[in-house]
């Protein structure tokens, strides 16, 4: 699976680190249902730890995003804001 993390790249993910990331992914969506800042926070790092362990798609190479997560500095009201405009919660 490929995972862009806004404005820094897309990763490549398979087997356990999807799992972890599904997990984490969800735990992401339910901070930002509830505006829980330091959740919103502490689920972004786990969630972009686990993307950043994967394998690095070089910037010359195009492909496709099967999912994107938040840049590193965005706060849970510019997630909010951002997912009520792509329909995601």
């Amino acid at each position: 699976m490929i995972v862009r993390i806004m404005t820094e790249g897309q990763y490549e993910l398979d087997g356990d680190q999807l799992e972890s990331l599904k997990h984490a992914d969800e735990e992401l969506l339910v901070t930002v249902r509830n505006n829980d800042a330091e959740g919103f926070r502490s689920h972004l790092a786990t969630a972009l730890a686990v993307v950043r362990g994967g394998q690095p798609v070089h910037a010359s190479v195009l492909k496709e995003s099967e999912l994107v997560l938040p840049a590193p500095d965005m706060t849970v009201r510019e997630a909010r804001r951002l997912f009520d405009e792509h329909q995601i919660l």
